[in-house]
């Protein structure tokens, strides 16, 4: 489990691979990762949108901005979690990644949170993240 705090919001991520839906043969790698969004803090706040920062074995970068998550825009109110599962194909048998999400409180102010940087590795092996 990889954990941020931000503004007293943490956000957990739990990767694990997806055997069933890669193929290594053809170079297809695909992990699911869970995320739970837990408001700490005494403010509401609303997810707007998510920014991730891929990076495969390779050292290839792939950037991805987009509204939401999973097509929805979270509102957490104090003591709120919120958890949902995604998931990332790469082409290699490892990589990283990281992001931020951006978020509004009920005074308008927008800011962002961090997503912890984590390890998509094949079972097995693993790659410590700075």
């Amino acid at each position: 489990m990889y954990s941020a705090v931000t503004r007293n919001i943490e956000v957990q991520v739990r990767p694990f691979y997806l055997e069933d839906r890669s193929d290594p043969a053809e170079n297809r790698y695909v992990w699911g990762y869970q995320i739970t969004i837990d408001n700490q803090s005494d403010d509401f706040v609303q997810l707007l949108s998510r920014y991730w920062h891929i990076t495969d074995g390779t050292g290839r970068v792939e950037e991805v901005r987009g509204p939401g998550v999973v097509g929805d825009q979270p509102e957490l109110n104090p003591g709120d979690s919120y958890q949902y599962t995604s998931g990332c194909p790469l082409s290699t048998p490892s990589g990283i990644m990281v992001g931020h999400y951006t978020m509004r409180n009920k005074r308008g102010e927008t800011f962002d949170i961090a997503i912890p940087a984590f390890s998509l590795d094949l079972p097995g092996t693993r790659r410590t993240v700075n």
